[in-house]
């Protein structure tokens, strides 16, 4: 077993971390898309996420770290990949027992681990664990081609190797949760003894407190009701002079009504109720004035609406409004009805 600084390259130099969360993250997942697309989906399940974040996965699952550096320009690895890393009794081996991470040497964070891990022949693959102050124990590193059934054999011995440290690693960390929880239940059963004494108090003052708010809320809101209530019915009657005070305004603005002659168009509005009305115009009046005089009827509770003329059917919309009755081609009668917009 070798141990592995994370934070030294090849000749033991200071570096960088491997590579920020995303990128790593980000080449992860394209490596593992990458394999599929070559080699297919049976494979050993590369996680998809950075090399210290499998880590960490590994030792939270009390599982080693199969990993795997891949060379894509090395005559040697369709082959393996193809015949040794995709068969299935491997692949079902790994995927029980193993927590694997697979990266290309042309990506980042691949590169770098190939330093780390000192890989000088392709196909690599490696088993290693977390230990203490961001370094790694190499467990065992398998360099070359190989068949499916020696790296089965390898991965079986260091397996059955480091299954004490698994055991013993599962244990302690069973113990440690065991003994938080039963410090977390005995200062649970203190702060519950200690809560039910000052909740005794409490409740006396909140009691009294409670009821002294709930008279004040209940005032307050009596106030604000009565306020709403003359509020709204203001606003209900300034609404209502208002509307009262633009439809007069709108019939106004027409003038009369003309006599029937040849320059006067002859309009029936239909509404959604089925109500009609109907008034003559000037040839010469506006659209505008169409809608000015289905508002000032008063009866449509809404305030937009289109009036549409059938056979063809033709939309009078804002665009028309300036347009005269008889530009429109509503001269000499026309039939519209009121057609309510959602």
């Amino acid at each position: 077993m070798r141990m592995i600084g994370l934070n030294s390259g090849r000749n033991g130099e200071s570096s960088s971390a491997l590579v920020s969360v995303s990128a790593a993250t980000a080449e992860a997942m394209s490596f593992v898309d990458g394999f599929d697309r070559d080699f297919g989906s049976i494979r050993p399940h590369f996680t998809a996420e950075g090399f210290m974040d499998a880590l960490q996965r590994s030792k939270h699952e009390f599982k080693l770290l199969f990993v795997y550096l891949h060379s894509p320009e090395h005559p040697d690895t369709p082959i393996f990949c193809e015949r040794t890393l995709c068969n299935e009794a491997l692949v079902a081996f790994i995927n029980e027992n193993f927590v694997a991470w697979g990266g290309s040497i042309r990506a980042s964070e691949g590169f770098k681990m190939s330093n780390s891990l000192k890989a000088s022949k392709f196909p690599f693959c490696a088993v290693v664990m977390a230990a203490t102050n961001q370094r790694i124990a190499l467990l065992q590193q398998v360099e070359g081609p190989k068949s499916p059934e020696e790296l089965l054999t390898a991965l079986q011995r260091v397996l059955e190797e480091s299954a004490p440290v698994l055991v013993s690693a599962r244990l302690e960390a069973e113990e440690r949760r065991n003994n938080i929880r039963l410090r977390e239940e005995q200062d649970a059963a203190y702060r519950a003894a200690l809560e039910a004494d000052q909740a005794r108090e409490r409740q006396r003052i909140e009691e009294q407190e409670r009821q002294e708010r709930e008279a004040a809320e209940a005032e307050r809101k009596r106030k604000e009701e009565e306020e709403a209530r003359e509020r709204a019915a203001r606003e209900a009657a300034e609404r209502e002079a208002a509307l009262a005070k633009s439809r007069e305004e709108k019939l106004q603005s027409l003038g009369p009504e003309p006599e029937k002659g040849p320059d006067v168009t002859q309009v029936l509005v239909r509404f959604p109720t089925g109500e009609r009305k109907e008034r003559r115009f000037q040839c010469s009046t506006t659209i505008q004035s169409l809608y000015d005089y289905v508002d000032s009827l008063g009866c449509l509770e809404v305030e937009k609406y289109s009036l549409v003329s059938n056979f063809p059917r033709t939309v009078y919309g804002s665009e028309k409004l300036a347009l005269s009755l008889k530009d429109t081609g509503l001269h000499p009668q026309a039939s519209l009805f009121v057609e309510l917009n959602s």
